[in-house]
């Protein structure tokens, strides 16, 4: 799932992705409901070899456990061989996508590898320090934050304030424009901006243009400290790419402006960095029977980020995809089923943009709906579903029409093997993000088991964990791994969930191996029939369908990085 960083700021506040912490308010499914193909919990078998598993009873009983987590072990030894990660534009991910494309290729489906070039960004370290008058050394995290995509190198010398604005109500076009720096000597020295109207990429850039050789950016100061926190307090920023090779802090709008105010001073940035263009993929599976005009698609995310492995974030919904894709290979669907593995989500979402970007609008209409499963198996899991109707009255607004009949579906699978579910906001922080946009608006559904947000009491109560704790408390660190104490988390909080909860590494193998099984629920169901979604049944003729649209390899025709790289 991807992180929250700050990509440009406005006298209002824009953000990239959705800036709230996923709070997940507790709703306890009542009784049992009896439904049609949804099944209760049954012992784990293998698939009968005999017929397809064209049923949710079949295909929840061959979706094993032990199969999800073959793949999460391949997962492991491959980021294990590859410097520890499998982010993409690494070979820990192409590897990966390797890993994915054959197991399927081998089953008998369609495979398309859709390649498109994006922004690669890795931090290794950073440091921040005044040199004059006197010495302070600042702590990331704390006194300063690293900009994503900030050049690599030493930069010292001295700041210079850059068309700043300190007068409420502070509105700031700080470094905007290439004028800002005209009658501004700002060549061999540090450039002092302030947030406000632009992107930061754009200011710094611009900066660099003028000859600075580093850049501060301070928050802007509008408003009120108490009414907007978020526009004085340190924040996370991005340049969006990589549009500038110096170096790059962002401090608090308190310490910028004392920065702005202190005779002769200097400083010093260090940034171990890598920022660059590189190129990745995304790995898409279409059966080779079905509708190709009512489309069900089915998404996980495939790139962990620089850090660790990605056993949670998001092998774990990459690999319950992938078996309940291996498990279904024979069955011959009423609706075309596409599988994607994206590339780049932990960059913005990247692959699936890209991927929309590329469809034609007849494209799009063909997509009956689309699932996204980005971590599925959180070791203080809750089991989040994803609030289509928007009846928790948090956050973002419903998804597309049809996207309430997705979560009813999820909540009936739940309900019928007495397990409880809370809602899941839309946050636009998750691959679903750009099937929802406007324009697009494919109804869309899918699971959660919660990131770097805190369980509560509440939560705890109805599925055990420890409050208080990260739903994933190794979430995007080195420690998302199949052994998490090992590679650096809380080993007293670990022993605590082991406690209530069983662990394959970082993940819960109840929570995995229940959504497992509702993956493959909400995916053999809609193969076959989408009317609560979107009024097709399987009784549609299907024969004439099969002459209006085409397959996955021509949607993703010509797809080799031109589209949109940064969007």
């Amino acid at each position: 799932m991807v992180g929250l960083r700050e990509s440009e700021s406005r006298t209002g506040t824009t953000r990239r992705g959705v800036a709230r912490v996923l709070s997940f308010p507790a709703r306890r499914v009542l009784a049992a409901i009896a439904v049609g193909t949804l099944v209760s919990t049954v012992a784990l078998a293998n698939p009968a070899t005999a017929a397809p598993n064209d049923t949710a009873n079949k295909l929840t009983r061959a979706v094993t456990l032990k199969g999800v987590l073959d793949h999460l072990n391949s997962f492991q030894h491959i980021a294990n061989r590859n410097g520890g990660t499998r982010a993409s534009g690494t070979p820990g991910y192409d590897a990966s996508a390797n890993y994915v494309a054959r197991k399927l290729r081998a089953a008998g489906y369609r495979v398309t590898r859709q390649k498109f070039d994006f922004p690669y960004f890795e931090a290794f370290g950073s440091s921040f320090a005044q040199v004059a008058p006197g010495q302070v050394s600042y702590v990331e995290g704390t006194d300063y934050t690293l900009l994503e995509y900030s050049g690599d190198g030493v930069a010292q010398g001295t700041v210079v304030p850059v068309d700043l604005n300190l007068t409420p109500p502070r509105a700031s076009t700080s470094g905007c424009e290439a004028s800002d720096f005209t009658g501004v000597d700002v060549v061999g020295k540090i450039a002092l901006m302030q947030r406000g109207t632009c992107g930061f990429g754009d200011k710094v850039a611009n900066a660099e243009a003028a000859g600075a050789i580093g850049a501060i950016i301070m928050n802007q100061g509008n408003g009120t400290p108490q009414e907007n926190p978020d526009r004085f307090e340190l924040f996370n920023g991005t340049l969006s790419g990589p549009v500038a090779t110096i170096p790059g802090v962002a401090v608090s709008y308190d310490t910028g402006a004392a920065f702005s105010t202190t005779a002769g001073l200097a400083v010093r940035i260090t940034a171990d960095t890598i920022s660059e263009v590189r190129s990745t993929e995304n790995v898409v599976a279409q059966t080779r029977e079905g509708r190709t005009d009512n489309v069900v698609m089915a998404g996980a995310h495939l790139d962990s980020v620089p850090e660790g492995p990605g056993i949670n974030d998001n092998g774990s919904g990459s690999a319950a995809l992938l078996e309940v894709a291996l498990q279904m290979a024979e069955v011959k669907p009423a609706n075309a089923v596409r599988f994607a593995w994206w590339g780049a989500e932990e960059a913005n979402l990247l692959g699936s943009q890209y991927y929309v970007d590329q469809l034609t609008e007849r494209q799009v209409d063909n997509i009956a709906l689309y699932l996204n499963f980005d971590m599925i198996g959180s070791p203080n899991y809750v089991f989040g579903v994803y609030d289509g109707d928007d009846s928790a009255q948090q956050g973002a607004g419903p998804g597309p029409e049809g996207s309430a009949e997705i979560e009813a579906l999820f909540e009936r699978f739940f309900a019928a093997r007495e397990l409880p579910t809370v809602p899941s906001d839309f946050t636009g922080r998750s691959d679903y993000g750009p099937f929802i946009a406007a324009g697009i608006d494919i109804p869309s559904g899918g699971l959660f088991t919660g990131a770097e947000g805190l369980k509560t009491e509440a939560e705890a109560a109805l599925f055990g964990g420890v409050a208080g704790a990260a739903y994933d408390p190794c979430y995007h660190q080195r420690c998302d791994s199949k052994k998490p104490v090992v590679h650096g988390a809380d080993a007293d909080l670990y022993r605590e969930l082991r406690g209530s909860h069983r662990l394959w590494g970082n993940v819960s193998t109840f929570a995995l191996d229940v959504n497992s099984d509702a993956v493959a629920t909400a995916v053999i169901t809609y193969a076959f029939d989408t009317s609560a979604v979107n009024g097709v049944s399987k009784s549609t003729d299907r024969a004439a369908a099969k002459t209006r649209s085409a397959p996955v390899a021509e949607v993703a025709a010509d797809a080799h990085g031109h589209g949109h790289p940064w969007k």
